[in-house]
C-alpha cells in the first residue's frame, strides 16, 4: 500500500517536473488533449449510435469503390474481407477510436497510438476516400506524425513519468 502511494506520489511530481523541463511542448499537449477529445467523443457518438448496427462502412466503401485509386490487392481485400465482416470492422474502427482518444488524453504511449491513427487515417483514405476533405485529412495525418515525432506525450502527460525511469522509443 506505501509502495502504491509513493509511486503514485512520484507520478504526480513527474507530471509537475514535465512542465519545467519540456514546458516549450506545452502548447503541442494542448493539441494532443484536444485530439484526444476528438477521438474520445467520435467513439463515443459511434458507440450510442447505430455505426456497429447499421452498415454504414460497408455502404460507403461500396460507394467509393469504383472512384478509388487504391491498388488492385487493397481493393480485393475490402471486397472479399472488409465489405461481408463489416461489423467486425466497425468495431474495430471504434475501439482504435477510443485506444487513441485515451491514450491522447492521458498522454500515455502517444507514439505508438499516432502510429495507429496514422495506419487508421491512410486506410480510410483508401477505402472511403476523402474528395472533399483531402486537405482536413492530410492535415490530421500531420498532426499525428508530429504528435508522434515529439513524443506529445511526455508534457502534461504520462509518458514523461516513463521517459525518466526507461528511455526508449515508445516514450
Amino acid at each position: 500500500m506505501v509502495r502504491a502511494a509513493v509511486s503514485i506520489y512520484s507520478m504526480l511530481v513527474a507530471f509537475v517536473e514535465s512542465i519545467k523541463y519540456v514546458g516549450h511542448l506545452l502548447p503541442v499537449a494542448f493539441l494532443r488533449v484536444f485530439l484526444g477529445y476528438y477521438y474520445l467523443n467520435e467513439a463515443l457518438i459511434q458507440l450510442h449510435g447505430d455505426f456497429l448496427s447499421h452498415a454504414y462502412l460497408a455502404e460507403d466503401i461500396r460507394a467509393f469503390f469504383p472512384k478509388s485509386t487504391a491498388p488492385d490487392w487493397y481493393k480485393s481485400f475490402l471486397e472479399t474481407i472488409v465489405i461481408p465482416n463489416w461489423q467486425i470492422f466497425a468495431g474495430i474502427i471504434v475501439a482504435i477510436h477510443l485506444l487513441i482518444g485515451i491514450s491522447y488524453i492521458l498522454g500515455y504511449l502517444v507514439r505508438p497510438m499516432s502510429a495507429l491513427a496514422i495506419l487508421l487515417g491512410l486506410n480510410l483514405m483508401l477505402a472511403l476516400g476523402t474528395h472533399q476533405y483531402e486537405l482536413q485529412t492530410t492535415f490530421v495525418l500531420v498532426i499525428h506524425f508530429t504528435l508522434g515525432w515529439l513524443g506529445a506525450g511526455r508534457c502534461l502527460g504520462l509518458d514523461y513519468y516513463f521517459y525518466k525511469r526507461r528511455r526508449g522509443i515508445w516514450w
